[in-house]
């Protein structure tokens, strides 16, 4: 997101076209990633023809194509060839370990993407116009495809959370991962801590792809499955530390509160409670991330929202929990937020 044009400098309509164009930007990156163009760059594949031939694809269209993620500041062209930037080496390459590609076949769902078309209705409305509860409809099926597509987006925050919560504890514990999704997170703790047993609480089908992951991560022994919502199972407390990952921003305060109290109940004295959040500013409208995701859930639930600190701490105060402390996550949008039962 780009500021407002400078009041000392001259007034252009320009970031009216940029926003009402955006979709385009979108769109270029999307279908980039579908044709495999970044592998073929990172392999070599530097001229139109070359290109053209690895992604199966017409030479006009490369072309135009390639320009445009140029102008976008994705790729770079010297002499009619095109190399990679280094974000597009990074994150963008197939063959990079930090590639985010798989990332835009969750972000470009339809149940994500569509609701745009209808945002002035929506904003009247003031919730989603997608059927019943939105996004977090029981069993929505988006949720698998979050869990095989997103993991590597959290996978920078998972250490950092870990270190949170593991910090000054040590020995055998419990830990529940609620809305545990790819589990990357309470993966983490067992590959932290080799004392620690986790229990992944999620949607049957979700939960295949987190076991999954925890047999690659060698720690499927320690890792047990609890399929159904957070807020009708039983949690089978009680637990050393219950981890709630980007969840509590698809509900309202009230029923935020609820759940926690429910955490609350199934956690040992003194047991710790982590979230990890989008927390904007107080005021709402920085940093720009944090505070742009209220947008992703006006769209997608019936009353989630990005929640300030305070809000979140007002929500956990409530809830019975104590010594709320928030953990910023270094060159990330997210914060740890964590209480004490």
């Amino acid at each position: 997101m780009r500021p407002e044009n400078s009041a000392d400098g001259p007034l252009t309509p320009g970031l009216v076209f940029e926003m009402l164009q955006a979709h385009q930007r979108t769109a270029a990156l999307k279908a980039a990633i579908d044709l495999d163009v970044f592998r073929a760059v990172g392999e070599g594949s530097s001229d139109v023809g070359s290109i053209a031939r690895h992604c199966s694809a017409s030479e006009r269209g490369i072309r135009i194509l390639c320009d445009f993620l140029t102008i976008c500041g994705i790729l770079v062209k010297e002499n009619g060839r095109y190399r990679h930037t280094p974000t597009s080496a990074a994150f963008l390459d197939p063959r990079s370990p930090s590639c985010l590609a798989s990332i835009a076949q969750f972000l470009s769902n339809p149940a994500m993407r569509d609701p745009y078309d209808r945002l002035a209705e929506i904003v009247r409305a003031g919730r989603t116009v997608l059927p019943g509860d939105g996004s977090v409809e029981p069993e929505n099926p988006i949720w698998v495809q979050f869990a095989e597509t997103m993991a590597p987006m959290m996978a920078p925050m998972v250490g950092p959370l870990g270190a949170v919560v593991l910090k000054e504890y040590t020995g055998p514990m419990r830990v529940l991962d609620i809305a545990a999704g790819h589990g990357l997170f309470g993966i983490e703790i067992a590959k932290q801590n080799p004392q620690a047993r986790v229990t992944g609480l999620d949607w049957a089908p979700v939960l295949r792809v987190a076991l999954d992951n925890a047999r690659k991560a060698g720690v499927q022994d320690r890792y047990d499955m609890l399929p159904g919502s957070a807020f009708e199972v039983d949690f089978r407390g009680p637990y050393d530390a219950v981890l709630l990952t980007n969840f509590l921003h698809h509900f309202d305060q009230p029923t935020c509160v609820g759940l926690l109290k429910k955490v609350h109940t199934s956690l040992r004295p003194g047991g710790r409670a982590a979230t990890l959040e989008f927390v904007p500013n107080e005021d709402r409208v920085s940093p720009p991330m944090p505070a742009a995701f209220s947008m992703t859930m006006l769209t997608s639930t019936v009353a989630g929202d990005a929640y300030t600190l305070s809000e979140l701490t007002s929500m956990y105060n409530d809830a019975g929990f104590g010594g709320v402390t928030a953990h910023p996550i270094p060159m990330s949008p997210h914060t740890v937020v964590m209480g004490r039962a």
